[in-house]
């Protein structure tokens, strides 16, 4: 691995391992106070729940406008093809670990052929069995770690504890952050994670700002939204299917996984 990836990876690990810390220093709020008992912090949370909004309104939302007005609808949807593509690696080891093996196989499948396209276009096909994206916040779910509070990551939006420890793991075992293959991939990788982002948003651009501007209370909204997400693709482990109550995608808004 090069120096310069090196250092890269460590400062994305040392982001998520810094606002652990920093909410381990934060007073909690009293169950009584709160307005969801899994919000440990929710005092804590609305502060930087603000912070986020403010880089939405001021940075996220503009560039998506502006994304959603100079790239052609079929454009939009290559480069989300190509960037689902790329998380396919971490489904894969995820999917391993769980024992979902099918789920495993097909993401490898569908990584190597749409591979001849970067990803842009889906030579799978609209029939091709869907293929479930599973995290190491999913596994440890698997492992019966429990979720630990919520908590408002600054830039990464809404988590548990359970899904930031998982995200933290999902870099180490990042395929793109172990391959040495020199400054393009490296370049790739960082322009990734902000590129989901304004993907995403701009895909999604009505109904975020609908919660935005609309909720009577956009914090709990996002929240309950959150953790209908979570338990969507958490719910497998219970039914033993790979089914998803709700959008799947809610959680790349918030950052990617890689």
């Amino acid at each position: 691995m090069s120096s310069n990836r090196y250092i890269h990876m460590m400062r994305s690990q040392l982001l998520i391992v810094s606002s652990l810390v920093i909410f381990a220093a934060c007073s909690s709020v009293p169950v009584e106070q709160r307005s969801d008992v899994r919000d440990t912090y929710e005092n804590d949370n609305r502060a930087i729940f603000d912070f986020n909004m403010g880089v939405d309104t001021y940075v996220i939302e503009p560039v998506a406008s502006e994304y959603r007005k100079a790239v052609p609808e079929g454009g939009q949807t290559a480069i989300a093809h190509h960037l689902a593509w790329a998380g396919l690696p971490s489904t894969a080891i995820n999917s391993t670990l769980q024992g979902k093996y099918e789920n495993a196989g097909l993401a490898v499948l569908s990584f190597a052929i749409n591979g001849l396209t970067l990803g842009f276009v889906d030579l799978m096909g609209d029939d091709a069995t869907p293929i479930h994206k599973e995290d190491f916040g999913q596994t440890l779910a698997a492992a019966d770690i429990e979720e630990g509070s919520y908590l408002m990551v600054p830039f990464l939006g809404p988590h548990t504890t359970r899904s930031l420890t998982g995200r933290v793991v999902d870099m180490v075992l990042n395929p793109y952050s172990i391959l040495d293959a020199g400054a393009p991939l490296q370049t790739w990788q960082t322009a990734r994670i902000p590129a989901t982002a304004v993907s995403f948003r701009a895909a999604n651009f009505e109904e975020i700002n609908d919660v935005k501007y609309n909720a009577l209370d956009p914090y709990a909204r996002t929240r309950s939204v959150y953790y209908q997400q979570r338990n969507g693709l958490l719910g497998d482990q219970l039914r033993g299917d790979g089914a998803s109550s709700v959008d799947d995608e809610f959680e790349d808004f918030f950052g990617d996984d890689g």
